[in-house]
């Protein structure tokens, strides 16, 4: 029999907003650019989820908001840090998982995990070297596209040293080695070796298991993923769409919260407001 209950979560990040809808699993993820706009593109890819899961807005018993954007989902139950909500969502892909490394468009963070929740953690807001904008704004420089740095990386046979720490100085070196005839394929594993460096001497402030989970739009270039691997001395595994761990995550973090609320007989609080209701701007 098809359990009837359907929890959502959304994470509202720097660059993209996602939701998830659960049920027994995945029911519908979307996923969209966060803009501006950020409740009336919260609004939009809720509806667009719903859709997906062939279920109504009254259909969700609990709904989770996460990520830097959480308060402007007024249609949420509750709002959660996207600390919070990573570790749960890696849990859901990687049940054993005791580390998180999440690389996002405006930081990046290492959780360490313990039963899905998360007991330790470092993170990078401050400088764009370690995230994904540094790749944006290097790739933008060599006339390149993001998404082809990992495979122009990976046929370099010897990457360049990126020394400059800053973003913009590091612009300007790739700029500059370029034109000084160095390799596309050296110089954009050198930008993604600075990347991993970064992230890597970052998350070496806690203790590193084994395995790792490497998550957030920058897990989807493995090149960086097996360099995060190599440096750290552990195996990295990448969920499926690695964009929407969080969401997925306060999806679970709903469910859990409703169902901790049925042992005890008390209702759990609801902030939102009916989707038809509330007031974009």
């Amino acid at each position: 029999m098809e359990l009837k209950e359907y929890y959502a979560g959304v994470d509202i990040g720097s660059t993209m907003t996602k939701v998830v809808i659960m049920n027994r699993g995945i029911a519908s993820a979307i996923i969209g650019p966060t803009g501006a706009e950020q409740r009336r593109l919260a609004d939009q890819v809720m509806k667009k989820a719903l859709k997906e899961a062939g279920v109504s807005f009254d259909s969700l018993i609990y709904i989770v908001a996460t990520g830097y954007g959480r308060i402007n989902v007024p249609f949420a139950d509750r709002q959660i840090t996207e600390i919070s909500c990573h570790a749960k969502g890696v849990s859901y892909f990687f049940p054993e998982s005791e580390m998180c490394i999440d690389i996002g468009g405006q930081d990046s963070k290492g959780i360490r995990i313990r039963d899905g929740k998360p007991v330790d953690f470092v993170m990078n807001d401050k400088c764009a070297a370690g995230t994904g904008r540094f790749l944006e704004i290097t790739a933008d420089a060599l006339g390149i596209k993001v998404g082809e740095m990992g495979e122009i990386a990976l046929a370099s046979k010897s990457s360049v040293q990126i020394s400059n720490l800053c973003t913009i100085f590091a612009e300007q070196e790739v700029v500059e080695r370029l034109a000084d005839g160095v390799a596309l394929n050296d110089l954009v594993a050198g930008i993604l070796e600075s990347l991993a460096g970064r992230v890597s001497n970052m998350v070496k402030r806690l203790s590193v298991p084994k395995e790792i989970v490497v998550t957030g739009g920058v897990a989807k270039n493995a090149a960086i993923v097996d360099m995060l691997s190599r440096r750290l001395g552990c195996k990295a595994g990448v969920p499926p769409e690695p964009l929407i761990t969080g969401a997925v995550g306060a999806a679970m973090i709903g469910k859990e919260i409703v169902e901790k609320a049925k042992k005890t007989g008390v209702k759990p609080e609801k902030k939102r407001r009916r989707l038809d209701k509330v007031k974009i701007f």
